[in-house]
């Protein structure tokens, strides 16, 4: 039926999922009678349903079915061996991870090495500790070589310094003694307490100046090594079968000897001497000045005749008077003998002042 019909108000605004229409009131708004008939408009909203309690929260709950993940994209690239995933326990875990990711450094304390899979060695044994011992210590061969080495070295090290005290420290030394002999000869000489005549063996006597060379040196008595000649001083041959004249004798060879290389080497360059070049020995009281006439080279040490009152191979034919400078040669050897000849030219007192040649 789809006519209306009325109904009691309940004082309810209406039954949910009533089709019937409803008054306006009941009794009094329209003279307690039933008008003012209205259509129904439907079912009023009911109340917003509340979603079902969780049963976790309450008790106990059977799990679901389960279900089959669904497939998830494979990260492998294209090309590159898949990994499984790992499965068992820790040990297999660590094992995957490796084939993963590559060799990995062992923890510190384990004695495995980095980028190595080994497991860390046992302790050694005692035996075996030593057996290891022995085998790192070198052997005799080793030892010997070592020791050859290091007398090479010393060796060598002694020899360069005993080099150095030859070429460098004993001229040091014996220029120093030499100038300090020229300063108490002249001091004696001003002070008077030296006079000619004859001189103990190391005692000096003279100056002998060689102008071209810058030498000006002392002349001691004798040709003693350690008194005389290694004292850097030129010693004058006066004993036995070489001693020679004086400068002051009227006939006669003035010989004199000193060293060429070492000790003041004072006639190292006496080579560079020419015909005609001044020697002038210097007394207390007078200059004799000499010209240099000839020189040999090289003779035998033996060869004395050079030291002749007329020395033989020096070009000199009768007696005068002579002035020898005898050195070794070649340098840094004493195998053969240099030979310098001059003849006196002038013989000057010291009152009339120096000679032309020591002067210019």
């Amino acid at each position: 039926m789809t006519a209306l019909r009325p109904e009691r108000d309940s004082g309810r605004a209406g039954d949910q999922g009533s089709s019937y229409g409803q008054p306006y009131g009941d009794s009094g708004a329209f003279g307690g009678g039933w008008d003012g008939w209205y259509q129904d408009p439907g079912p009023a909203p009911g109340p917003t349903p509340r979603p079902p309690l969780d049963d976790e929260t309450v008790a106990l709950r059977v799990p679901p079915p389960a279900t089959a993940p669904a497939p998830s994209p494979d990260p492998t690239p294209a090309g590159a061996s898949a990994v499984p995933p790992p499965t068992g326990g820790r040990a297999a875990r660590r094992k995957a991870a490796k084939r993963r990711h590559g060799r990995r450094a062992a923890p510190r304390g384990t004695g495995v090495a980095p980028g190595t899979d080994e497991a860390p060695k046992a302790p050694l044994s005692r035996v075996e500790a030593r057996r290891r011992a022995r085998a790192r210590r070198p052997s005799a061969a080793v030892i010997a070589s070592r020791v050859m080495g290091e007398l090479f070295i010393t060796t060598g090290v002694l020899m360069l310094l005993f080099v150095t005290y030859q070429l460098w420290w004993t001229n040091v030394r014996a220029q120093a003694q030499a100038d300090k002999a020229a300063s108490n000869l002249q001091e004696d000489w001003a002070n008077g307490k030296r006079s000619p005549g004859a001189f103990e063996p190391g005692q000096g006597f003279a100056l002998l100046h060689i102008p071209k060379l810058d030498v000006v040196v002392p002349i001691a008595e004798g040709i003693d090594e350690k008194k005389v000649l290694d004292r850097g001083m030129v010693g004058h041959y006066a004993e036995g079968a070489l001693k020679t004249a004086m400068p002051d004798a009227k006939t006669g060879n003035f010989g004199l000897a000193g060293h060429r290389n070492t000790h003041g080497e004072p006639f190292r360059y006496i080579n560079r001497l020419q015909p005609g070049d001044p020697i002038v020995v210097e007394t207390q009281d007078e200059y004799f000045v000499y010209k240099m006439a000839s020189i040999l080279p090289v003779t035998s040490p033996s060869n004395i005749s050079v030291l002749d009152p007329v020395p033989k191979q020096s070009g000199f034919t009768g007696p005068g008077r002579y002035i020898t400078l005898t050195t070794c040669t070649p340098e840094f050897t004493s195998k053969y003998r240099m030979i310098v000849w001059g003849k006196m030219v002038e013989e000057r007192p010291r009152s009339k002042g120096k000679p032309d040649a020591l002067v210019s």
